[in-house]
């Protein structure tokens, strides 16, 4: 059953909801992409009047993490996740909406395929991109997600 993004937020209340409350919101998923987005607010802006690091990130984090949770759960096995690793660019200060998109679903397809497969762990880097409202990318994020079969 695929997760909607309602839900999916309403889960965020609850389970993360420091990104909650800094505005972080689902608004698309489906099994090749996701979309993610959150204001600059003063509750979740930096010293520099723009959006604090970290706001930025629990959002890219989102857009892929959220993919990961849907295919996962379309598997009906039961399959851990984590993030292993990451990297960021910020290449302009971030105000006003930022919209992160993730357009890596396959890469998420063939690691759980190859896990279910053959029991062991896998890894797959997914990106995330964060957009201004004038067309502009803000931030760039690279996520090392990591699948294993639960036995």
């Amino acid at each position: 059953m695929a997760v909607s993004t309602s839900k999916f937020n309403t889960f965020t209340f609850f389970k993360l909801p420091s990104a909650w409350w800094c505005g972080v919101r689902l608004r698309h998923l489906d099994q090749q992409k996701a979309v993610v987005t959150v204001k600059h607010k003063w509750f979740n802006q930096n010293p520099f009047n723009s959006m604090f690091w970290a706001v930025q990130g629990m959002a890219a984090e989102l857009s892929t993490g959220a993919m990961m949770i849907d295919q996962i759960n379309a598997t009906g096995k039961k399959i851990s996740m984590l993030v292993a690793n990451n990297k960021a660019n910020f290449s302009k200060k971030a105000t006003g909406e930022i919209t992160f998109t993730c357009e890596d679903g396959h890469l998420i397809k063939d690691a759980l395929e190859r896990t279910m497969a053959t029991g062991e762990g896998q890894t797959v880097w997914m990106k995330s991109v964060g957009i201004n409202t004038d067309g502009v990318v803000v931030s760039t994020f690279h996520f090392e997600w990591t699948v294993k079969l639960k036995q």
